[in-house]
C-alpha cells in the first residue's frame, strides 16, 4: 500500500545513515581516558529549616560523570574519580547547592526550601527548557498536584488544572468511557482533541497510563509552542512523562485504593405508587385501571433494577526502582478492577511499565529503553438501557410469573438483555520505544529515537435463543458476532542538538531533526444468525443457518466484511533557542512535512514560530522593587495544521454497486467510484497569536501567569459539501472550505496565605474565557446556507439544536421562543417581531432565532492545599458559567402524551399545563452554569522508626460530593461542553456517582 503516498524514500535513509554514521565515527574519533583512582565521601542531606532528612536528593560530581541519590533517612555515599573537586547537590523544591570536596571524606549538606517555580523543568516537545526560559504558552502539572480519587482516564488527574483546558466525561462514571478534551475553544469542524505525546510517542495510547506511572503533563497551549508537531497540533499537545529510572539504592513503591460509587441526581420518573395515584386521580384518562390489576399489579424499580449496588472497584500499583550513576531501571507492575455503577458494566486490567537508562563513554553515550503493555477485560454489554428502563410502566414486572423474564413490545427490558447476551472485549496494548544519544563533541548531541505500538482487541457478541423477540426474531435462533481490530503505529526521528554559550552573556540552543510516522488500521467481523442452541455461542460462527445457501424464510444471510486503511507522516523540523543575560529570549521554530492524507497537489506545507520573552525583573531599574520576584513577558505567533480527515479522500474510492448478468449467464458484483477525487485537498492552517504575562511577589507566596490570544483557522476541512451532478460522480465532496476565529483569556494563580512551622496553606486556581466565531464556510464554489449540530432525537423528528451561520457564534441553540400555553394547554411562539403569540402552525422559518448558547463562557478551578504536622487536606472546586443546556429527557417524557408510559414527575409539576406535542423551543433551555466540590482528600503520613519504610500515606477522598446548579436535568458536569454540539443533554445517561475511596501509599 506504500506506492501511492508518492514519498522518496531516500529522505529517510539518508538522514538516518548520516545519523549513525557521525555516531559510530565520533566514538572512534573522540577516545576517553581511562579510568582514574577514585574515593568515597559520604554524608547526609538535609532540610535546612527543619533539620528533617531529605530523601532522594540528587548528589553529582561537577565535570565528570558520578552520582547518586540519598537513602530514607538522608544518607549517601558516592565514589568519586580523583579529578572530582566540587559536588552539587539538587532537589525539586529546594535551592541546588555547589561545595567544594576538600580533604574531608564526609560532608554534611544543608538546602534551603524554594518556591521559585521559575527553576521548573518543562518539556516543551523534542527537548525540555527551564521555566524562566519558556517563551510560549505552556502549562505544567506535576505529579504532587494530581486529581486524587482515582482515575479511570489518565487525563482525568489534571481536569481543572489548566487554564483553557476542557476535559470532561461524558460518559460520567463509565469505566469504558473516556473523555472530551478540548483547548482554547472550537478551532475546527472536525479533530478538535489535542495531540498526545507519550514519552516523544506522538499519538500515544492513553490506555497504557497508569497513574503512579506518570511524572507530569505539560500543555502545549499556543501555536508557538505546538508548532514543531505541525500537522496535528490544531487542537494544542499535551505531552504526558512518565518516571524514570534514578541512580540509588533499590526502592519500592505501592499504592492501592478501594473506592465505592453512589447514585446521585436520580431521574424523577413516577414511582408504581405514584403511577397507581394517577390512575385513581381520574384525571388522566390515558390511565385506566388495567394498569394496576392483573399483569400491572407489581411495584418495580425498573431504573434501581440496573443498579450495581455491590460495585467496588480497587487500584493496585508496585513500582521498583535503583541504579547506579550509569545504569538506572524502574519496573511497575499492575492490577485494576473498575467496576461501574451499571450491571454487567466493568473493566479489569493488568501490565507492566519498565524503563532502563544506560550511560558510557564518560557520560557522553545515553541510552533509554521503555516498555509497557496492557490486558483488558472490559464488559461493553453494560452502561447503557437507563432510557428504556425509565419509561418503563413501573407497574409491570421484570419476570413472568414462571420465572421466565417478562417482555414488552414497545420498550426493552434490559435487565433481561443483561443476563441474556454477552458482549465482552479483550484488549492487549503494547508499546516500546528507544532513544540513543552520544555528545559528538562538547555541545554537540545526535540522537535516534524509534517506536512502535500495537493496539488489538477482539468484541465477541451473543444473543441467547430466549432473548427478547425483537433481537432473535429469525425463527426464535441465536444471534452472534465476532470482530478483530489491529492498530499499528510507527516512529522513528534522528535529531542533531547544539547549545554554546558564547561571551558568559549568549547561549544559542539549535535542534533540527527529521521525523517519520506510519500507522495502518486492519479490521474483520462477521456476523451470524439462526443458531439452534447457546453451546458455542460466538465460538463457532458456521453453526447459525444464515449461512445456508438458502436460509429458511425470515432469516437474514450471515455477513462478513473487513477493512484497511493506512497513512504517512514525514517532516522536518527545527528549533533555535538564544537567550542574553536570562533577560531576553527568543525562539524560532520552523516544520515542513507531508501527509498522505492529502492530494498530490498539497501533499507538503510549512509551519513557522517565533516567540521572544523578556524578563523584566532582571532588570536594573526593577531592582528598588523589592516585593517582585519574577515579571516576564512573553510574545509569539505560530502556525499548527489539521489533518483529521478520512485516508484517501484525494483519491478515487471504489465501492460495490448492482449484480448484472454477463454475455456468459453469469453474475457478477460491480464496481464503481464511491467518492469524489480531491487532489488540491490539503491541512488547515491556524494561526494564532499569544501575548502573556508570568509573575511570582512577596518572596513567591504569590504567582502566575495571564496568557491573552486570537487565534483565526483558514481552509476548514469540511467532508459534506454538495457538487453539480454532473460533472462530479457523487453528491458531496470533502473541500478546504471556511474560517473560524477564537479568542480568550486565562488567568492561573498560585499562593501561599500560611506559611509556619507546623501549618501550611497553599492554594491554586484557575480561570479562562473564551469566544468562537463563524466568520464563514463558503466560497466562489461550494455554498452552504448554514450548518447544524446537536441531533435531539427522540420523538417528533425535531431536527437539530443548534445552528451556525457565517458570522455567528458557534454553539448558538436556534429555534423557537416560547410564549406560553392556550387554554388546552396547546404551544404557543412569539413571531419574529417578539410580540405576537401564534400556535406552531402559524410558525415560519423567519420566526426561529438564536434563543441561547451551549459553549461555557467561563471557566474556573480553586484547589486548597492544607498541611499540619503529618496531616494533609486537598479541597478542590470546579465550575462552568454562563451557558444553557437542552433538557432533552425534559423535553420527551416530561409531558403527559407519552402516556400511559412512564414520564418525570414534571409532566405533572411544571409542565402541568402542556396538552400537545413534542415541541424544541427556549421552553427546554436551562442554565447550564455549576459550582461543585469535585474532590476532599484526607491524608496522613505515618512516621515510622525503621530506615525500610522511607514513607507510609493513608488517606481518604471523596469525589462528586455537592454540586450547586439550576439546571433540572442530568449532571451538568458531564454534558459535553466541546466541539460543535455542545449543550444537549442525554434523555438516558449514565447516572451521575458520589464517589469514596480509601487509599494507601507504602514506599520501602
Amino acid at each position: 500500500m506504500e506506492n501511492k503516498h508518492n514519498f522518496p524514500p531516500g529522505k529517510a535513509c539518508l538522514f538516518t545513515f548520516f545519523l549513525l554514521t557521525t555516531l559510530l565515527f565520533s566514538l572512534i574519533a573522540f577516545p576517553q581516558n581511562g579510568a582514574d583512582k577514585t574515593r568515597t565521601i559520604t554524608g547526609t542531606v538535609t532540610n535546612a529549616k527543619d533539620g528533617t532528612p531529605v530523601e532522594g536528593a540528587s548528589v553529582e560530581a561537577k565535570g565528570v560523570t558520578a552520582g547518586t541519590l540519598t537513602g530514607a533517612n538522608g544518607h549517601f555515599s558516592i565514589s568519586l574519580p580523583a579529578a572530582a573537586k566540587n559536588l552539587v547537590f539538587s532537589f525539586v523544591g529546594y535551592a541546588s547547592q555547589e561545595l567544594a570536596i576538600g580533604s574531608s571524606a564526609v560532608m554534611h549538606v544543608s538546602l534551603q526550601p524554594s518556591d521559585n517555580s521559575m527553576d521548573q523543568v518543562v518539556v516543551i516537545g523534542y527537548g525540555t527548557q527551564k521555566r524562566k526560559d519558556v517563551t510560549s504558552a505552556v502549562a505544567t502539572v506535576k505529579s504532587e498536584d494530581f486529581n486524587q480519587g482515582g482515575a479511570r482516564n489518565a487525563l482525568d488527574l489534571i481536569q481543572g488544572k489548566v487554564a483553557g483546558l476542557a476535559i470532561t466525561r461524558t460518559g460520567g462514571s463509565n469505566p469504558n468511557s473516556g473523555v472530551a478534551v478540548q483547548i482554547r475553544g472550537v478551532t475546527s469542524l472536525g479533530g478538535l482533541s489535542p495531540l498526545i505525546v507519550i514519552d516523544g510517542i506522538p499519538g500515544g495510547n492513553l490506555d497504557l497510563l497508569q497513574q503512579d506511572d506518570i511524572e507530569s503533563f505539560d500543555v502545549l497551549k499556543d501555536g508557538s509552542a505546538a508548532a514543531i508537531y505541525g500537522t496535528r497540533a490544531n487542537g494544542g499537545v499535551i505531552l504526558v512523562t512518565t518516571k524514570k529510572g534514578k541512580p540509588g539504592p533499590p526502592r519500592f513503591e505501592y499504592s492501592t485504593y478501594f473506592r465505592k460509587e453512589y447514585i446521585t441526581r436520580r431521574p424523577s420518573f413516577l414511582t408504581a405508587s405514584q403511577y397507581r395515584a394517577k390512575i385513581a386521580s381520574g384525571l388522566y384518562p390515558a390511565l385506566t385501571h388495567q394498569y394496576d390489576t392483573g399483569l400491572y399489579k407489581y411495584n418495580t424499580d425498573f431504573f434501581d433494577s440496573l443498579v450495581n449496588h455491590d460495585n467496588l472497584s480497587q487500584y493496585h500499583d508496585l513500582a521498583m526502582s535503583g541504579g547506579s550513576a550509569n545504569s538506572s531501571y524502574r519496573a511497575s507492575i499492575y492490577y485494576n478492577d473498575f467496576q461501574g455503577i451499571g450491571l454487567k458494566n466493568s473493566r479489569r486490567q493488568y501490565g507492566a511499565r519498565l524503563n532502563v537508562n544506560q550511560k558510557g563513554l564518560d557520560g557522553r553515550l545515553t541510552s533509554q529503553l521503555d516498555i509497557v503493555t496492557n490486558f483488558n477485560k472490559a464488559n461493553l454489554l453494560g452502561g447503557g438501557g437507563w432510557e428504556d428502563q425509565l419509561n418503563r410502566i413501573p407497574t409491570l414486572p421484570l419476570h413472568n410469573p414462571d420465572g421466565t423474564w417478562y417482555f414488552q413490545a414497545n420498550t426493552t427490558n434490559q435487565v433481561a438483555r443483561l443476563y441474556q447476551q454477552f458482549n465482552p472485549r479483550n484488549q492487549q496494548t503494547t508499546s516500546a520505544d528507544g532513544k540513543i544519544g552520544l555528545e559528538i563533541i562538547k555541545g554537540l548531541k545526535a540522537s535516534i529515537f524509534g517506536s512502535v505500538t500495537r493496539d488489538s482487541y477482539i468484541d465477541n457478541f451473543y444473543a441467547q435463543l430466549a432473548s427478547e423477540p425483537s433481537v432473535v426474531s429469525w425463527n426464535g435462533g441465536g444471534q452472534a458476532s465476532k470482530s478483530t481490530t489491529l492498530n499499528l503505529q510507527y516512529a522513528m526521528e534522528p535529531t542533531l542538538e547544539y547549545t554554546r554559550v558564547i561571551a558568559k552573556d549568549h547561549t544559542v540552543t539549535a535542534i533540527g531533526g527529521y521525523s517519520y510516522q506510519y500507522n495502518v488500521q486492519e479490521s474483520f467481523s462477521a456476523t451470524n444468525y439462526g443458531f439452534p442452541n447457546d453451546e458455542e455461542a460466538e465460538n463457532n460462527l458456521n453453526v447459525g443457518t444464515g449461512l445456508s445457501a438458502v436460509p429458511p424464510p425470515g432469516i437474514p444471510r450471515a455477513t462478513i466484511s473487513s477493512a484497511k486503511a493506512d497513512d504517512k507522516n514525514i517532516a522536518f523540523f527545527g528549533r533555535i533557542n538564544y537567550t542574553y543575560k536570562d533577560k531576553y529570549m527568543a525562539q524560532v521554530i520552523l516544520r515542513h512535512e507531508g501527509s498522505s492524507r492529502f492530494g498530490a497537489n498539497n501533499k507538503w506545507a510549512n509551519f513557522p514560530a517565533a516567540s521572544i520573552g523578556w524578563n523584566i525583573a532582571r532588570e536594573k531599574f526593577m531592582q528598588p522593587v523589592r516585593f517582585i520576584d519574577v515579571l516576564k513577558f512573553r510574545m509569539g505567533y505560530g502556525v499548527t495544521g489539521n489533518s483529521n480527515i478520512a485516508n484517501y479522500q484525494s483519491l478515487v474510492l471504489l465501492g460495490t454497486g448492482g449484480f448484472y448478468i454477463n454475455p456468459d449467464g453469469t453474475w457478477r458484483q460491480t464496481l464503481g467510484p464511491s467518492t469524489n477525487p480531491n487532489p488540491d485537498i490539503k491541512w488547515e492552517r491556524k494561526g494564532e497569536f499569544n501575548i502573556g504575562i508570568d509573575f511570582s511577589v512577596l518572596k513567591n507566596r504569590i504567582g502566575g501567569a495571564i496568557d491573552v490570544y486570537k487565534r483565526r483557522t483558514t481552509d476548514l476541512l469540511y467532508n459534506n459539501y454538495n457538487t453539480q451532478l454532473p460533472a462530479f460522480i457523487q453528491p458531496t465532496i470533502t473541500e478546504n472550505v471556511g474560517t473560524i476565529d477564537n479568542e480568550g483569556i486565562e488567568l492561573t494563580l498560585n499562593a501561599t496565605p500560611v506559611k509556619t512551622r507546623d501549618f501550611t496553606w497553599s492554594m491554586d486556581a484557575t480561570a479562562s474565557t473564551a469566544k468562537n466565531k463563524m466568520v464563514n464556510f463558503s466560497n466562489q464554489t461550494f455554498k452552504a446556507t448554514y450548518l447544524e449540530f446537536g441531533a435531539i432525537g427522540g420523538f417528533g423528528a425535531l431536527g437539530n439544536a443548534i445552528r451556525t451561520v457565517e458570522g455567528g457564534d458557534l454553539g448558538n441553540f436556534f429555534g423557537k421562543r416560547f410564549a406560553g400555553f392556550d387554554p388546552t394547554g396547546k404551544w404557543l411562539f412569539y413571531k419574529k417581531d417578539g410580540k405576537t403569540k401564534v400556535p406552531f402552525s402559524s410558525i415560519t422559518p423567519d420566526d426561529l432565532t438564536v434563543i441561547g448558547n451551549g459553549i461555557p463562557k467561563y471557566y474556573l478551578s480553586w484547589t486548597n492545599d492544607f498541611f499540619y504536622k503529618n496531616f494533609d487536606l486537598r479541597i478542590f472546586f470546579r465550575g462552568r458559567f454562563g451557558y444553557k443546556m437542552l433538557n432533552t429527557m425534559d423535553l420527551s417524557y416530561g409531558n403527559q402524551i407519552y402516556l400511559p408510559n412512564n414520564v418525570l414527575n414534571s409532566a405533572f409539576g411544571k409542565n402541568a399545563q402542556l396538552h400537545d406535542t413534542y415541541q424544541y423551543s427556549d421552553y427546554y433551555l436551562e442554565p447550564g452554569g455549576f459550582i461543585k466540590l469535585d474532590n476532599l482528600t484526607l491524608g496522613y503520613r505515618v512516621k515510622v522508626k525503621t530506615t525500610a519504610i522511607h514513607n507510609l500515606r493513608i488517606y481518604a477522598t471523596a469525589t462528586n460530593l455537592a454540586i450547586f446548579t439550576k439546571y433540572k436535568g442530568n449532571d451538568p458536569d458531564f454534558v459535553n461542553d466541546t466541539g460543535l454540539g455542545a449543550g444537549v443533554d442525554s434523555r438516558g445517561p449514565y447516572p451521575s456517582t458520589r464517589q469514596f475511596a480509601l487509599g494507601l501509599n507504602l514506599g520501602f
